[in-house]
């Protein structure tokens, strides 16, 4: 907050960490009971995103390993536009670390909103779906 004005200063408003990497339409067929984007629907585009992005590194093939704790901070509304915000974190031998970032804006909504984040970790593996060394 700036002190003189009681305005929220530009650097104080939160924006998705890394590259926007994907972005789609939830539709009401991604609903769960209570009419609310299903939470596996949301995950399932964090692991898309990061994977796109751990293929381009590894030049191939990848395959995730694991993901760590994600809270949901708030609902996703169907006709909400859901983006997906990739940073690498980690390159090792054979795997890539992902933080995903999960924003959306709804159909009538002019602002986006932080919606969860995780870290994804992919392993680079060959066609018979073994680990390979990534290739740099």
């Amino acid at each position: 907050m700036n002190r003189e004005t009681g305005q929220a200063d530009p650097d104080d408003i939160p924006s998705p960490i890394g590259t926007l990497t994907t972005q789609t339409i939830a539709l009401p067929c991604d609903t769960n009971a209570d009419g609310d984007i299903n939470g596996g629907w949301v995950v399932n585009q964090m692991d898309l995103a990061g994977a796109s992005v751990a293929q381009r590194i590894a030049g191939g093939r990848v395959a995730t390993v694991a993901m760590d704790t994600m809270v949901f901070l708030r609902p996703i509304l169907p006709g909400s536009t859901v983006s997906c915000y990739c940073k690498v974190g980690t390159i090792g031998r054979s795997s890539i670390t992902i933080h995903v970032d999960v924003w959306a804006c709804g159909a009538t909504e002019s602002e986006r909103k932080k919606i969860t984040d995780g870290q994804f970790t992919f392993v680079a593996i060959d066609a018979n779906r073994h680990t390979r060394a990534i290739v740099r």
